[in-house]
């Protein structure tokens, strides 16, 4: 795609112009429409003109407050992550349990001892610190 400019093509001889078979009414109406249409690009060239500075401020100014908030974010994140990673061993581990609980009981035929040791997997209750301390 090139950037080339087209000569300004003239009418032909034959065909009328738009200002020919116009009033002069619709002719000053035409001129003071393109007047106003100039003027308004010229207004919508200074705005822009003077805001670039403000938007670059703004920018600046939410791209810092985006880094402190991943600062503050991180450590935060952090601790989340080792929690979720001692429940998750946690849930892991009561799984396996009750799988193998499973596993015997098909294997002997015989309910549980104390229905109350086996602790299904959908019943996890959130670590306290001082558990998770520890580990």
């Amino acid at each position: 795609m090139t950037d080339q400019q087209l000569p300004p093509t003239e009418p032909d001889a034959e065909e009328p112009s738009a200002d020919q078979g116009t009033s002069p009414e619709a002719h000053t109406a035409s001129s003071q429409a393109r007047e106003w249409l100039a003027q308004l690009q010229q207004m919508i060239d200074q705005v822009a003109a003077h805001a670039a500075p403000v938007a670059r401020d703004v920018a600046a100014k939410a791209a810092e407050l985006a880094a402190v908030a991943g600062d503050k974010a991180g450590p935060f994140a952090k601790r989340a992550a080792e929690k979720t990673e001692a429940v998750g061993t946690r849930v892991a581990d009561r799984s396996r349990r009750f799988a193998e609980e499973i596993r015997n009981r098909v294997e002997t035929d015989q309910p549980a001892a104390n229905a109350e040791e086996v602790e299904p997997a959908a019943d996890v209750d959130v670590p306290r610190d001082d558990e998770t301390a520890g580990a």
